[in-house]
């Protein structure tokens, strides 16, 4: 019986022997990537990253992509990486082809990742947060800051699955010379009405207390001003486009405030605040004609060769509060990395973005001035950066989200209509009444298309 038994089981095992040799023939041989406790293919793969090239320019991407493939010898990185990446992307998609990796944040004109959101054309990538950073031990979501990640800017059906994941952020606030300030013996205001103060004290030397680049950069302002004039709760019921929220005493008084800044705008703002002229406006806080522009961190890259002020020297400060003692926040922007869903590699595009988040990528990143939110990252930071980073670290609240997502309403566009109309309210040819009015209305229009 026991050479029986024996003879068996030395059948048996040839016979998976031979079924393993015959899958390795079909599919190939696997090896386990250092670390990562993944699988990877011995098939070659292409792999398409489209990346915008922002401020941190576009060296990045291409150290990235000999990084990866230094590490991956099966997977070859096809890069695009352009200023005006949409466009550029666009055609191929229209024929179907879609790259397999998109860094393409929300918020831009052309709303090419809001416009595949609205069409469910993002892939889940909620398993990405459990699997290992390539080449290390801990998992993407062990490695992510908290609260990046519980957000509608990374979860936009508001469904508990993750779509795009956070990359490059940046606090962001009001940007202003402390040379200036030093100089004129002047306070940085804390309120609304500190503000307004000094306004009229730096009109009467012929500076203005505001300018912006565009109205694109109010979507973090008018974030800062729902979480510092409600709280998160009614931010969130903004964002979900909840009946009468804009008709409120809390967004009231954020759209007054817009509207009173009107008074202490720099003349030349509106002109000027278009894609080709936003450094006008960004120059006038180095020449010291402005006192105050809302930005993020990307600015002092971005005007590292502009001619400035003898006694420059960058300060970035939260949105006022409403009220003595009243919270203050500090609108947390980010980039995001996603997949479509009608990527073609959509295993490998996965593998690719956990080494997004590698600390070798980390530091590739760093170098060019992006800074991820993983854990850790702060202590990398020196210089300006460490005092932009730290800035929640006195009592700032840190803001972060974005509108649910709505299938599309043909003619209704929330980011035209609340950050648009923007131009026509300092230009005073639109009460901030009649702006409230047009954005509920389309919140009301919004409200029953949600995803």
């Amino acid at each position: 019986m026991k050479t029986k038994r024996l003879l068996l089981a030395i059948t048996f095992s040839l016979f998976l022997l031979v079924l393993a040799a015959c899958s390795g023939d079909k599919t190939g041989s696997t090896s386990t990537s250092e670390g990562s406790g993944k699988t990877e293919s011995s098939e070659k793969v292409t792999l398409h990253v489209a990346a915008l090239e922002s401020a941190y320019g576009s060296d990045m991407w291409t150290k990235m992509k000999e990084a990866y493939e230094a590490k991956n010898e099966n997977v070859t990185i096809e890069l695009t990486v352009e200023k005006n990446l949409e466009e550029v992307v666009r055609p191929n998609m229209q024929a179907g082809e879609y790259p397999d990796v998109f860094l393409l944040a929300t918020g831009r004109p052309e709303a090419l990742t809001e416009t595949l959101i609205k069409e469910n054309g993002l892939e889940d990538i909620t398993d990405v947060l459990d699997m290992k950073v390539y080449g290390e031990a801990v998992t993407v979501g062990e490695k992510l800051l908290d609260g990046f990640t519980d957000t509608l800017a990374t979860n936009p059906y508001a469904d508990g699955k993750t779509y795009l994941g956070p990359m490059f952020y940046s606090p962001t606030g009001l940007f202003y010379n402390t040379g200036l300030f030093e100089e004129k013996g002047w306070e940085v205001p804390t309120t609304w009405d500190e503000m307004w103060e000094l306004g009229e004290k730096a009109a009467e030397e012929g500076i203005s207390l505001f300018t912006y680049p565009t109205t694109g950069y109010f979507d973090t302002v008018i974030g800062s001003m729902l979480y510092a004039s409600g709280g998160t709760d009614f931010y969130n019921s903004a964002m979900k486009y909840e009946d009468g929220v804009w008709e409120s005493n809390e967004a009231k008084r954020v759209l007054e405030t817009i509207g009173k800044l009107a008074d202490f705008t720099h003349p030349n703002t509106v002109a000027n605040a278009n894609p080709n002229d936003f450094t006008k406006n960004q120059q006038l806080i180095l020449d010291n004609k402005a006192l105050f522009m809302p930005n993020g961190t990307w600015v002092v890259g971005e005007m590292a060769e502009a001619p400035r002020a003898e006694n420059f020297k960058w300060g970035m400060t939260p949105l006022p509060a409403y009220e003595e003692g009243g919270e203050r926040y500090a609108f947390t922007f980010f980039e995001q990395i996603w997949i479509p869903a009608a990527a073609k590699n959509k295993d490998a595009a996965k593998d690719f973005v956990t080494f997004v988040y590698s600390d070798e990528a980390a530091s590739i990143f760093l170098e060019a001035g992006a800074v991820q939110p993983i854990d850790g990252i702060t202590e990398q930071l020196d210089g300006d950066n460490l005092m932009y980073y730290s800035i929640y670290d006195d009592g700032v609240l840190p803001a972060m989200g974005t509108f649910a997502s709505t299938q599309p309403v043909p003619g209704v566009s929330m980011g035209d209509t609340l950050y648009g109309s923007i131009d026509s309210v300092i230009s005073g040819k639109l009460s901030y009444e009649e702006w409230q009015k047009k954005i509920e209305e389309v919140s009301d229009k919004l409200r029953p298309a949600m995803n």
